[in-house]
């Protein structure tokens, strides 16, 4: 089989929105400069798209045009090493998807334990928030409430007070064992998390507020302008 009929082949078979690399063909195909030279070809043709150089994706046709490929798919090697998890998708990449805003932003954060500069891929801008816990696949649902509680003055398009009743909704759906694992977290992150965190789990009456209440500062105050109206606690957490 000629090396493009069988990149054709291969390529048919990856679902919609797949982003892949000449790696995916370097098992059949012992020639580098060959695979990438069909996979140029084919991005001119427009049978594939050209996310970034080297990086190519299938894209799924709508009535509206090419859809372009999950932010999952875009920075997947950013996120997984040897198997490993090493980074999730965080902050303005997935605000949308909690139901904190509805405006969907050309930025993708990844959080890591071990950040790198900023930089370009495609038309995004992909950024780094640095993680201080050990990152698993079992908690980073948790790390991404977590940030979102720790980011919540920078959400976009909606109010600090929307933004409130959004975590609190989303954390009334996690059990207790992952609300215990949550706080745990929560101890490496800022005191003004802490608090928060706290002020609301007081609020819903889960977890054991008091362990990160025992983590503050007993005269440090917390800026969270105008939401005790919302969470009453608040005013237990030195937040003002």
């Amino acid at each position: 089989m000629k090396i493009s009929d069988y990149i054709v082949n291969t390529i048919n078979r990856f679902p919609k929105g797949f982003v892949f690399t000449y790696e995916e063909f370097s098992k059949q195909v012992e020639s580098k400069e060959a695979i990438i030279k069909a996979l140029n070809r084919m991005a001119v043709s427009g049978k594939i798209e050209k996310l970034a150089k080297g990086k190519f994706y299938k894209p799924e046709e709508t009535v509206f045009g090419k859809l372009e490929p999950p932010k999952l798919q875009i920075v997947k090697d950013l996120l997984e090493e040897n198997g490993k998890v090493v980074g999730y998708l965080t902050g303005l990449s997935i605000y949308n998807e909690q139901g904190l805003t509805t405006q969907v932003s050309n930025t993708i954060q990844i959080g890591k334990n071990e950040i790198r500069p900023t930089f370009k891929r495609g038309r995004f801008t992909i950024s780094f928030i640095k993680q201080k816990n050990t990152i698993t696949k079992e908690n980073i649902p948790l790390l991404q409430i977590l940030d979102a509680i720790n980011q919540i003055k920078k959400i976009p398009d909606t109010t600090l007070g929307e933004s409130v009743l959004r975590i609190i909704e989303i954390i009334k759906t996690i059990n207790e064992a992952e609300i215990s694992t949550m706080q745990r977290l929560a101890l490496k992150y800022p005191p003004s998390t802490r608090a928060l965190l706290g002020a609301i789990l007081e609020f819903l009456k889960v977890g054991e507020p008091k362990v990160l209440k025992k983590s503050l500062n007993a005269i440090s105050t917390y800026s969270f302008p105008n939401i005790e109206t919302i969470l009453p606690t608040s005013r237990n957490w030195n937040i003002k």
